[in-house]
């Protein structure tokens, strides 16, 4: 899951330092290890369920996919669905700086990959290990125009767009900009969101209500994402796990 620092809520731990770092060891170390992360298997599960057999029959004809990883951090998800590697696989790949140069196991599937998020050494770090064939570094609520542009046509060119637990990060008018031009493309494609529990409720139910405006829902899965921080035990008493909301959608073409 990539947790993109683009805003968060005070009841929120933050994770700016982990972001901006050079390589995800420490991603590794302090979310994956010290909190137990484990909703890249659920991620994977449920593309493997809703998107997988679909993603399979394009490639059986020869075609090359476009996939973008929206707000992509350091790019575990991606590993996750692309590359199809569980939580276990990708704490072993960047158990040390060494280890998580390259990517562990080959992608699946044959895709062209882009990775947007507002971490330029995240960025770095996935294009120089594979990860991403092409990358987009801007704040989404207010990039400059010539890379809102860029980043509008790849949404739209995109044939997979997987955003984890990001867009609730995002202004109303930013989010809707992006799943619309992801949407208006005529031609079947698909999205894989997810939401947190306990955080932002209300903005998730708004995000929900964009991609329900623009795209048709396919499935969900409910699951754990990570244990909670312990500033974030105090400000939630009681919840002892951060939950996750799995979506799937389509375009409506």
């Amino acid at each position: 899951m990539s947790e993109p620092q683009v805003k968060t809520e005070e009841k929120k731990q933050h994770f700016d330092d982990i972001y901006v770092a050079e390589t995800p060891v420490p991603f590794k170390e302090r979310i994956i290890d010290a909190l137990d992360y484990i909703s890249d298997d659920f991620n994977r599960q449920t593309f493997d369920r809703l998107i997988l057999p679909w993603a399979e029959q394009q490639a059986a004809t020869g075609k090359t996919l476009n996939y973008v990883d929206l707000c992509c951090c350091f790019g575990n998800t991606t590993m996750a669905a692309i590359h199809n590697m569980d939580v276990e696989a990708i704490r072993a790949n960047w158990a040390d700086e060494q280890a998580c140069k390259t990517v562990a196991a080959p992608r699946r599937l044959p895709m062209k990959t882009t990775g947007i998020d507002i971490s330029g050494n995240a960025l770095a770090y996935g294009k120089s290990a594979g990860l991403f064939d092409e990358t987009f570094e801007a704040d989404l609520n207010q990039p400059a125009p010539e890379t809102q542009a860029a980043i509008e046509k790849s949404m739209a060119d995109a044939d997979i767009v997987i955003s984890t637990a990001s867009l609730v990060y995002l202004d109303p008018p930013a989010i809707e900009k992006l799943i619309r031009s992801f949407a208006e493309t005529p031609r079947e494609g698909y999205m894989l969101v997810n939401f947190l529990n306990p955080f932002a409720l209300e903005k998730a139910d708004a995000t929900k209500r964009l991609l329900l405006e623009h795209l048709e829902f396919v499935g969900s899965t409910a699951s754990r994402h990570r244990r909670l921080s312990p500033l974030e035990q105090e400000n939630y008493p009681g919840e002892d796990w951060a939950l996750l909301e799995i979506w799937v959608l389509r375009r409506r073409a």
